[in-house]
């Protein structure tokens, strides 16, 4: 028993023990996770290492239950609750060394991209779309009509009245294009698309019918 008891040691370092061996990134990535009774719920990675990751969620598990969550850029991720968390959990990451590596050069990028700071505006041109006016459809399902003040290839910034305006973070759709409201402005808010628009077809997938 003892033996099997030693091979059935679990492979995931403590925390603490992780925590010296990967150094955590502040992140702000969103996706989804799967909780082992199957339901799944949208959440946002607020910082991460190779061997494990802090997630914003509005329903947590059970430390030791099995997660698997889908993470922008970083894809299919799974392992266990490792702790709860305030408004969320912090999960350990089952993976082998070559994806472990992939996942701190990932997390390299998303690292030096946040001390860069380039705000959309200024990684892509902004433009004034020929058609400003736009349905969005806020995280409540309430379809609203919208003032396009500019947009670009990765983002656009929104006009609306300022008691429909949502919460940093929200996940929104602006005709067919997801995005995520990244600040507030004086007449609206800024949104960051999930994903990078082509050139040619952002204006269409924003403000055509």
């Amino acid at each position: 028993m003892a033996a099997a008891t030693q091979l059935k040691s679990p492979r995931v370092l403590p925390l603490a023990q992780e925590r010296r061996r990967h150094q955590r990134v502040k992140v702000n990535l969103l996706g989804r996770y799967m909780l082992a009774d199957r339901r799944e719920f949208p959440c946002q990675v607020i910082d991460m290492s190779p061997g494990g990751m802090a997630l914003v969620a509005p329903v947590v598990g059970n430390p030791g239950e099995r997660v698997i969550a889908y993470v922008d850029h970083l894809g299919r991720l799974e392992g266990k609750i490792s702790r709860l968390i305030e408004n969320g959990f912090a999960m350990s990451i089952s993976a082998t060394l070559r994806k472990r590596d992939k996942l701190a050069a990932q997390l390299t990028w998303l690292a030096n991209r946040q001390i860069l700071n380039l705000p959309e505006d200024r990684r892509h041109g902004r433009f004034s779309p020929r058609n400003p006016i736009a349905r969005l459809i806020l995280p409540s399902g309430v379809n609203v009509a919208c003032r396009v003040i500019d947009l670009s290839q990765s983002g656009a910034a929104i006009s609306i009245a300022p008691d429909l305006r949502p919460v940093v973070g929200a996940m929104i759709m602006i005709g067919k294009t997801q995005g995520r409201v990244v600040r507030h402005i004086e007449d609206g808010f800024a949104i960051e698309f999930t994903r990078l628009q082509h050139s040619d077809f952002v204006e269409d997938g924003v403000t055509g019918e």
